[in-house]
């Protein structure tokens, strides 16, 4: 039997390979005196100026093959590079402490991750990685090493390493990694969202995995459970490789599905969509049978940059993604920053409770022509397929007209300017609020249709802080409250003539959706990989039944005798 590591199981699906450890130059730094600071100094400059090169031209192939957003990781970093703050302190250590540059550049880096990695804000946290991982190319460049992931000819990898920073994996030739498994990180990690979106299996939170294996060991990558096993034994791997073989038998099923309907035995049907972060995603989601795009995260078109990104630079993604649905909806939310995604350049204030502060909507209507910008920027791409737009943590109906207001203000401008747009462009909220789904009602006069964000909607409803492993308990999807308040939103929207959809992680939650179908949903958005098991599922219900198990499921107490009757019937 081989060596079993538990992590956090980040990506589903079950990897056989051999271990290739990540080194990023960032473990053993040499250090000695030098007499001519002034060539040290020109080395170091040297040793920038090829990293920024090197950056450039990442940032080329990433804007080419994954959208010009993905690009803006290396633009960050490049800016990085220029920063005399930065490349300053490090000449700085060399001419006062007549140090090598690879000390002096370790002094520097070790001192700016640690402040940065000492900070409340989350965002804050992560600029530590870009600081590492700057610092490991100019670290190459320095002892002439390559910088990066050199695999050779190996096809059967399962990379391993600390952790994964963004511009390490764009590198990859992902057609050639069976599977990730990382010291650090967790769910919402980087490696682990592109391990999900691309299907690869992956655990992070391992620990000391990349220290612990070496080059070449044998490695099997449960993914689903979040099990490593080293060194495995002759009957666990033909044990697990038999269950890759269903596994993929079962994706190949599923795949027959792809131009299919989502609709019921009795004829009912249901909207599938994707829930998408860059444009790239967007062909994620059509390859996996994705009948729309519920949910673009605009707000990743903010992040990883110095400036709010312009007009033109938002239209061209919003386009990009439009495009590449050919006809299909898109729903693009606004952005919602605040909460656990701050913004440095917006000089956001400390808040002791951010997810009930300034955030999303509410810095949109206090920053009008940010909001403007964004709003023309939609507008805009409407005139290229059909564009809908959402707007995040609305409360009242003050702030709908309010944002309406902006919208009607963009549209004139465009009009003025002989710019072209979808005059009828649909216009929607996220329901994740409790006093929205509450009055959904009234709100269903100002808008033409609501997206629950489950993922908030739990968390405020239960008042519980998901992260926070003493409460975690009440952070409960299925509890008959939940539900409620998803029927009061759905009823509410189609006594007004209104359509409602779901945008949280409850929507592509196999376990749950047959009664938020009965529930009547009319448009459920998940990660794409979740698309073709959802629908497999509504192919083979029909909709009286599931009317009957959602009616049941109300009138449960708790939660879990929702999820018992639900097992019970889907048996």
């Amino acid at each position: 039997m081989g060596q079993q590591k538990t992590g956090v199981a980040a990506s589903p699906g079950i990897a056989v390979g051999k271990a290739k450890v990540y080194s990023s130059h960032t473990v053993h730094t040499p250090q000695y005196q030098v007499d001519d600071t002034a060539a040290e100094i020109e080395r170091f400059t040297r040793a920038v100026s090829a990293s920024a090169d090197d950056l450039l031209s990442l940032e080329a192939k990433v804007s080419a093959e994954l959208g010009p957003d993905e690009a803006k990781l290396m633009e960050a970093h490049r800016l990085i590079l220029q920063d005399p703050e930065f490349t300053g302190s490090v000449t700085s250590h060399i001419e006062t402490d007549a140090i090598n540059a690879e000390a002096a550049l370790r002094v520097v880096s070790d001192s700016l991750i640690a402040l940065f990695e000492s900070m409340d804000n989350e965002y804050m946290r992560g600029r530590a990685a870009d600081i590492a991982d700057i610092t490991s190319r100019v670290m190459a460049q320095l002892l002439g090493l390559d910088y990066g992931f050199n695999a050779g000819n190996d096809t059967d990898m399962i990379l391993v390493a600390k952790d994964l920073h963004p511009s390490d994996t764009v590198q990859l030739d992902l057609s050639r990694v069976k599977g990730f498994v990382t010291d650090v990180g967790g769910r919402t990690s980087h490696t682990a969202i592109m391990a999900r979106t691309r299907g690869i299996p992956a655990i992070v939170g391992l620990g000391d995995v990349s220290e612990t294996v070496s080059d070449g060991t044998p490695l099997i990558v449960d993914g689903s459970n979040g099990l490593l096993i080293v060194n495995p034994s002759n009957e666990e791997v033909a044990r697990y490789l038999e269950q890759a073989q269903i596994d993929a038998a079962r994706a190949e099923q599923l795949h027959a599905l792809i131009h299919e309907s989502s609709v019921t035995l009795d004829g009912h049907q249901v909207e599938l969509a994707a829930n998408i972060g860059v444009p790239g995603d967007a062909v994620i989601g059509v390859a996996h049978g994705a009948e729309g795009v519920g949910l673009f995260r605009s707000e990743f078109l903010f992040m990883n940059r110095d400036s709010l990104p312009s007009e033109e630079e938002q239209f061209q993604a919003y386009q990009e993604a439009v495009q590449t649905l050919d006809g299909k909806p898109v729903i693009i939310r606004t952005m919602d920053i605040g909460g656990d995604k701050s913004l440095d350049y917006l000089q956001l204030p400390a808040e002791l409770n951010p997810f009930l502060g300034y955030r999303a909507i509410r810095i949109s209507l206090d920053r009008e022509d940010m909001f403007k910008t964004q709003l023309r920027a939609i507008l805009r791409a409407s005139h290229y397929g059909r564009v809908k737009v959402m707007y995040p943590m609305i409360a009242t109906r003050d702030e709908v007209v309010a944002a309406n207001e902006v919208l009607e203000a963009a549209k004139q401008e465009l009009r003025s300017e002989g710019i072209p747009f979808d005059e009828d462009m649909e216009v929607g909220i996220m329901v994740e609020i409790p006093a929205a789904a509450i009055a959904a009602d009234q709100l269903a006069e100002v808008v033409d249709f609501f997206s629950i964000g489950t993922n908030d909607l739990i968390q405020y409803t239960m008042a519980c802080d998901r992260m926070n492993e003493k409460v975690s308990y009440l952070y409960q999807p299925y509890h008959p409250s939940i539900l409620r308040l998803v029927k009061m939103v759905i009823d509410a929207a189609h006594q007004h003539g209104k359509w409602a959809g779901m945008c949280g992680e409850m929507a592509g939650d196999l376990n749950i959706v047959p009664v938020l179908v009965g529930l009547g949903i009319d448009e459920l958005s998940m990660s794409p990989p979740s698309i073709l098991p959802v629908r497999e599922q509504i192919r083979q219900s029909r909709f009286e039944d599931l009317q009957e198990l959602a009616a049941e499921a109300l009138r449960q107490s708790t939660s879990d005798a929702v999820k018992n009757l639900v097992v019970q019937a889907t048996d």
